[in-house]
This record gives C-alpha cells, structure tokens and sequence, in this order.
C-alpha cells in the first residue's frame, strides 16, 4: 500500500520540509535526456550543489551497495529518490532501481522526478514498481511559453522543436499526472521560476496541475546558464508572490534544497554524499529535473 499525502509531510523531506528532519537518498541511474531545456547543461562535477548533478552514473545494481551504506552514514534516511541527471524514462536505469531497491529495502519510500513526456505511455511499468510518490517538472502549459524554455523533444526518434514540440510535452505531462493521481501516486509539480518568460504564468500552471490530481507545487529559481545564462535569477519577493500565487490551488513547498541528483542525508543538517563515492570529479555545473 502507498503512503498516503499525509504519511509523506510526516517522512519525505520534499513534503514536510524542515519540520520533519527526514533524510533522502538519490541514485543517479538515468544518463541521457529526451528533452533539451534551454537552462540546462548535463556533466558529471562534484562541485555545484544543484540538481542534475551527479559524481557518476551508476548501474542499478550498483546502485543497492551505495543505499546500504548511506543508510549506515545516516539511520534517518526515509526515502530513496531518482532525479537525474538525465531523465527517469528517458531509460530503463531508473524503474529496474526502483524494482531491487522495493525488494531489498522494502522500508523506504519510493521518489521518482521526470520531465513527464513518457509519463503516460509508461505509467503501467512505473506503477509496477509500486513508487510512492512522482515529480513532474512542468515549466508551463502553454505551448508558446513552454518553446522558450525547451527548444526541442526527441520523441519516439523524432526531433520536434518549437511550439509544436512543447504542444506534445505538456499534452504528455498532463495526461500522465492525470493517470498516475487516479492510480494513488502522490505527485508533485516543480516549475522553475524564470521571471522573463514564465513569470507571470506561475498560476496557470498551478491551477492546471492542482485540476489534474497534483498535491504539492514547488517553485524552484532559475540558476542562469546555457541559453539562458543571460535571464536573472529571481528575487526572493518575486518568488514569494509566485508562490504566493500558486497557493490559491495547491499547497506550496517553501524549502527546496536544489539537491543534486546523487545527494543523500537530510538536506541542511547531515549531507553524506561525497562519503559514498570514493572518486568524485571536479567539472562544471549543471540543472536537471530534480
């Protein structure tokens, strides 16, 4: 049976922020992406504490080692999670972690994160593997916003761009919240905040994700890189009233770490991740869907 909403504000970092003290585990089992936001620029560093970072990639085997002895470092570990550095479906890497990890730990909660283009046509084999609870990063859901923000999908072994690729990615995301809320999956949205181009969007999009089925919304700032090395970061107050904003339909998370997508421990008090990896590279950053 999955945890409930209520069951993961009391265990999941992502859920109940600095009020519950729980920790988290990410694997990073999924290489390569089937989307190409204009914000994002994968490598493999072990400097920058941002999502989609990651030491190395790990095989899913590989990846039963590494939770054994994070949970040895850090008892409070709860939850195991994947979020990059490319995307979860993007492979297989992620639902065959997913399915040893129920097996051998059948204590700890479940986490998926994605960009949602193959949410819906795989939703049968993510249920499978009985995942408690599933993040999508929607950016926005309207096609002309969204093609600002992603310049193309590969989809199905096709390249499409531009708006008519965004039409596809959102229809996508959608249809997969629907399905997996319906089926018990808690799921949350993460949009990344970039005042220039989505700014005044934020609502529509919590309002469109709360009606499909999502519970929680996090609104994470744009970190200026890649294609959009040129936007700003935004504000603490125009984050607070986007978020703000959203809170009229959906509860809001306020406390994102912008983990990376290796992390593991409790975000701000006890980070055990470089601990696990015994050879961790010094390269640029990144930003994934985490």
């Amino acid at each position: 049976m999955r945890n409930t909403y209520q069951d993961l504000q009391r265990s999941h970092p992502c859920f109940g922020g600095v009020r519950n003290h729980a920790g988290r585990i990410h694997l990073p089992v999924s290489p390569g992406c089937n989307i190409a936001c204009r914000f994002c620029d994968r490598v493999i560093s072990d400097v920058e504490q941002r999502p989609g970072v990651a030491s190395a990639i790990l095989r899913p085997e590989e990846s039963l080692e590494i939770v054994e002895k994070a949970l040895a470092l850090c008892p409070e570990i709860a939850v195991v999670g994947i979020a990059g550095p490319g995307d979860t479906l993007a492979s297989d890497g992620a639902l065959e972690t997913f399915r040893l990890v129920r097996k051998r730990f059948p204590q700890l909660i479940q986490c998926m994160s994605t960009n949602g283009l193959l949410l819906d046509e795989r939703a049968d084999e993510i249920l499978e593997t009985g995942i408690d609870t599933l993040t999508v990063t929607v950016n926005a859901v309207d096609p002309k916003i969204e093609s600002k923000l992603n310049k193309y999908i590969l989809y199905h072994g096709e390249k499409i761009e531009g708006v008519r690729g965004a039409e596809i990615l959102i229809e996508n995301q959608l249809k997969g919240i629907r399905r997996m809320a319906a089926a018990g999956v808690t799921v949350k949205v993460n949009t990344v905040l970039v005042p220039e181009v989505n700014g005044e969007h934020i609502e529509t999009v919590a309002r469109t994700v709360a009606e499909a089925g999502a519970k929680l919304y996090n609104i994470i700032p744009l970190i200026p890189q890649y294609e959009l090395a040129e936007c700003r970061e935004p504000t603490c107050p125009e984050i607070d009233a986007a978020r703000t904003a959203a809170e009229k339909y959906i509860d809001v998370f306020r406390h994102c770490q912008r983990c990376r997508a290796d992390a593991a421990g409790v975000p701000g008090e006890k980070e055990v991740g470089a601990q696990l990896y015994q050879k961790r590279l010094a390269v640029k950053e990144t930003f994934s869907h985490g």
